[in-house]
């Protein structure tokens, strides 16, 4: 059978693209394109069809399907060449039950996606896989792409310059100056990618590269190209898959720029739409407190877009206060019966650290989605009997000052309910022994 997909407007104009084209916006009406698929020709298959077709790829090393994102090539993005697929082995991610933490919170079916154990350490790579395959095929075909751009708090711009390294593009990344780890600036660099450091926030690099890809032969990357939410999409359904094929009661992500919020609905409406599934879970968007356009707009009932100036937040990856898929994200969240919730600086490190204290390694934007978690159950939104999936976006790795610095205590507006420095002691037996005595005789108590 022939799958077929295309972009179209969010507004409903009825403005139709090629997934080829070059282009970010409706020309019409403005809007945001979504890519469509032809959903009356994907029910050739059954629902149990699908099943037993996506659980036999998790198992394959057959290219390109072994990956968790082309193995649902069907579902994302069926046109393209097998041979312009670029894939680092992305998706298929641990779905982890978190057992101790959750005993100890209340709520026994307690999971965390780990989205993080990917190639580059975090959830940008499904997108990024399906937006560099996509750009390798227009080559082939013959645009006239010199480059792919994006603007990044780091983990767009590291899947970025390794795609587009293994596909042999050439990649071009916008960062805040100063305002990205050392881990995540390093990756770009790394992979041989043009890396602008700019005196401005996120949301000042993200004016600049739009600018700059007005120009056709600079390809965007960042999430306002619906590539992008294509293959995180498989997330939500990677997810299901995990479960047995059960849809959980929530499912509680990081909020930055708002593309993955989006993503994560529109992977549950295709499983619901060709009948894997049928109810749908609630979605809850957490966001840090100095970075809230989202929560602002939930608390006046989404009348109304409201940017803010993004303070400096340690979630540094969703430090953003002009948030491109605002109306994307609206749109799932009205559909899920969703909630947003915020967490303060103190709030998203001592969640990250309560996480760590029980097997998790946790990335700040965890943090701030553990802690909305906590917030949800105090009102008792989220009840002892629901099964919740909290969404870790990246690795605890990429954040190793974040960790030091929680432990040392030097972190601003944050007291370190869990702080566990290392203790220097002589080279003496005697110190030695004192030391695991008063720590064993706490660990009895």
């Amino acid at each position: 059978m022939s799958y077929h997909s295309w972009l179209e407007c969010i507004r409903g104009c009825g403005r139709r693209y090629s997934i080829y084209d070059v282009v970010y916006r409706c020309e019409e009406c403005d809007g945001l394109l979504d890519v469509e698929h032809d959903l009356e020709s994907l029910k050739d298959r059954s629902a149990a069809d699908w099943k037993a077709l996506f659980d036999q790829r998790t198992r394959t090393n057959e290219w390109p399907y072994g990956s968790g994102v082309w193995g649902k090539k069907e579902w994302v993005c069926p046109q393209i060449d097998v041979a312009n697929v670029v894939s680092l082995g992305e998706g298929n991610t641990p779905l982890l039950k978190v057992e101790r933490l959750g005993q100890e919170i209340g709520l026994p079916n307690l999971w965390v996606k780990l989205c993080g154990t990917s190639h580059t350490g975090s959830f940008k790579d499904l997108g990024m896989t399906v937006l560099v395959s996509v750009v390798r095929q227009m080559i082939a075909g013959g645009k006239p792409i010199q480059a792919v751009a994006c603007a990044s708090t780091g983990d767009t711009s590291a899947a970025l310059a390794a795609y587009c390294a293994a596909a042999g593009i050439p990649a071009i990344v916008f960062l805040p100056r100063g305002k990205v780890s050392m881990a995540q600036l390093a990756q770009p660099i790394a992979h041989g990618a043009l890396v602008l450091a700019l005196d401005t926030d996120f949301d000042g690099c993200m004016r600049i590269v739009q600018q700059v890809t007005a120009d056709q032969t600079i390809y965007l990357a960042n999430s306002m190209n619906s590539l992008r939410i294509e293959g995180q999409k498989t997330v939500g359904i990677e997810i299901v898959q995990q479960l047995g094929w059960e849809v959980p009661d929530w499912v509680i992500i990081p909020a930055g720029n708002l593309g993955n919020v989006s993503a994560l609905g529109r992977g549950f409406l295709m499983m619901k739409e060709l009948g894997l599934i049928d109810r749908l879970p609630r979605i809850a968007a957490a966001q840090a407190a100095n970075a809230n356009p989202l929560y602002l707009s939930y608390l006046a009932g989404f009348r109304k877009h409201q940017p803010v100036i993004a303070q400096k937040t340690l979630a540094s990856a969703i430090q953003i206060g002009a948030p491109v898929s605002y109306e994307r994200a609206v749109k799932v969240l009205r559909a899920f019966e969703g909630v947003v919730e915020q967490a303060s600086e103190d709030e998203l490190a001592n969640a990250a650290a309560r996480a760590d204290r029980a097997g998790l390694y946790c990335c700040p934007q965890t943090g701030v989605a553990l802690a909305a978690l906590f917030k949800l159950m105090e009102r008792q939104e989220v009840l002892p009997e629901h099964r919740v999936v909290v969404i870790s976006t990246a690795h605890g790795l990429k954040f190793t000052n974040f960790k030091v610095g929680y432990h040392e205590q030097t972190l601003a507006d944050v007291i370190a309910r869990y702080a566990n420095p290392p203790l220097e002691l002589p080279a003496e037996y005697s110190a030695v022994r004192r030391a695991i005595d008063q720590a064993t005789a706490g660990w009895r108590g």
